[in-house]
């Protein structure tokens, strides 16, 4: 089962997002997929992808967060609260700095939808920042070396132990995404968990 969050200012209809879920209907195990809009304020994202958490780990699935960006921020915390394992795309390490320059009224990319992000919301950030990580095992990053909005040795560093896939070049967007959609739903899907 694989619980999908996008980045900030993303949507469901992000690149990344419709591609594994596409790849994943194709294998039929569309509805081993999760992605909904995730709500500006992060204690409320968590709280959404947490409520999916349980509804899969009653449903008798074992969850894989799946992050992009802030995404990943959300997905190291849950990983390391709940026990999962985690696939980072370019993830923001220390999103609450990374976002400041973003306080005010923005623009949702996919949506066109606005909102405001506010000090409240970096706040919120602050509260899931996991200082390091256990049991690097559950975690794969993959980042590009090229990604103009992070710095991608950041991220080396934080997942230091961990599964690492670290391409040249490339952008925030993770531009060779297609490449690993097998990959990423081996990894996250384990094989008593694609019963159809």
């Amino acid at each position: 089962m694989i619980v999908y969050l996008h980045g900030f200012r993303s949507a469901p209809a992000s690149i990344k997002a419709r591609a594994l879920k596409g790849r994943m209907v194709e294998r039929g195990l569309g509805e081993r997929f999760w992605c909904e809009q995730l709500p500006v304020s992060p204690r409320a994202a968590i709280a959404l992808a947490e409520a999916e958490i349980a509804r899969a780990r009653r449903a008798g699935l074992q969850p894989t967060v799946v992050g992009s960006s802030l995404g990943g921020y959300y997905a190291t915390w849950l990983a390391e609260r709940h026990g999962l394992r985690a696939v980072l795309i370019n993830p923001a390490v220390v999103a609450p700095l990374a976002l400041e320059s973003f306080v005010g009224m923005q623009d949702n990319l996919y949506t066109g939808e606005r909102f405001e992000f506010t000090h409240q919301h970096l706040d919120e950030l602050r509260t899931l920042e996991v200082a390091a990580i256990t049991r690097p095992e559950r975690y794969w990053l993959l980042a590009e070396t090229g990604d103009e909005v992070l710095d991608y040795s950041h991220a080396v560093i934080k997942y230091a132990g961990a599964r690492q896939t670290i391409l040249e070049g490339g952008n925030h967007g993770f531009s060779r995404w297609k490449d690993y959609l097998d990959a990423v739903i081996d990894f996250a899907v384990p094989a008593g968990d694609d019963t159809r």
